[in-house]
């Protein structure tokens, strides 16, 4: 039933996908506006209260795992644990809060995602939107480690602005100078993030430029990726019996 629930889609399934991806939008939110309300006395109490969901989120995926080896492969399951723990303890574990970022790449990833495009006619959108998501979440990720490591203790939310403007200024290969990182953590944080944010735009690109192209496993080769109106194999020749909508 829980595995239904998280990967199917039938429309019960996919409107609990929808809820579950609106608390995560709102987890995201939190640590994003944080810094705004962090010294407030309900900044520990919303900060308790989503721990509390993860935790029940994975305890949710636990039992819906068909072992325990397959649960702990997921690379969700390992960044929920580290974002469960940065939730429990704020104040000591407050430079991995950024990989509640994640949250909003697992939605990109789910089939909530490739249903909800599909039936609003928008499925050759499909690849744009998950590349969208990827320099988002990388956006964030980085605005949020680069927050915590190098402006964390400035007031309000000018710190994370800071945070902000650095990184879309590196991720863009602008390059103003006027705000710099100190010292070789800082030069490599600068380094990594031209290199990654280049890639990320450049993979943007060529999902907007490229003919669409849908995912259906070749039943003889196994290629995934086809001309949505393809009727042999490119690979092997096989013929191939694609849906019309794509699916």
């Amino acid at each position: 039933m829980l595995q239904r629930l998280e990967r199917g889609r039938d429309p019960v399934a996919l409107r609990w996908q929808a809820a579950f991806a609106i608390i995560d939008i709102a987890i995201l939110a939190f640590f994003l506006f944080g810094p705004y309300f962090r010294e407030g006395p309900t900044y520990l109490v919303i900060d308790y209260l989503i721990a509390v969901w993860i935790f029940i989120e994975l305890t949710a995926r636990a039992l819906a795992a068909p072992n325990w080896r397959t649960y702990f492969r997921r690379s969700m399951t390992w960044i929920d644990i580290v974002i469960l723990m940065t939730l429990l303890f704020p104040e000591t574990l407050f430079n991995f809060a950024f990989l509640r970022a994640m949250r909003l790449w697992a939605i990109g990833n789910s089939p909530l995602l490739r249903e909800g495009l599909r039936r609003a006619g928008y499925a050759p959108l499909q690849d744009v939107v998950r590349a969208v998501i990827n320099v988002l979440v990388f956006l964030f990720i980085v605005t949020g480690f680069v927050y915590t490591s190098f402006f964390y203790n400035q007031p309000g939310g000018e710190g994370f602005v800071d945070a902000l403007y650095f990184t879309v200024a590196t991720i863009t290969t602008t390059g103003f100078g006027d705000i710099t990182l100190p010292g070789t953590l800082g030069k490599l944080t600068s380094v990594v993030t031209m290199i990654v944010g280049i890639s990320l735009f450049v993979r943007l690109a060529q999902a907007v430029v490229r003919p669409y192209k849908v995912t259906f496993p070749c039943p003889k080769c196994g290629l995934q990726r086809h001309d949505a109106d393809a009727v042999h194999c490119k690979a092997c020749g096989e013929v191939l019996n694609i849906p019309d909508d794509g699916g």
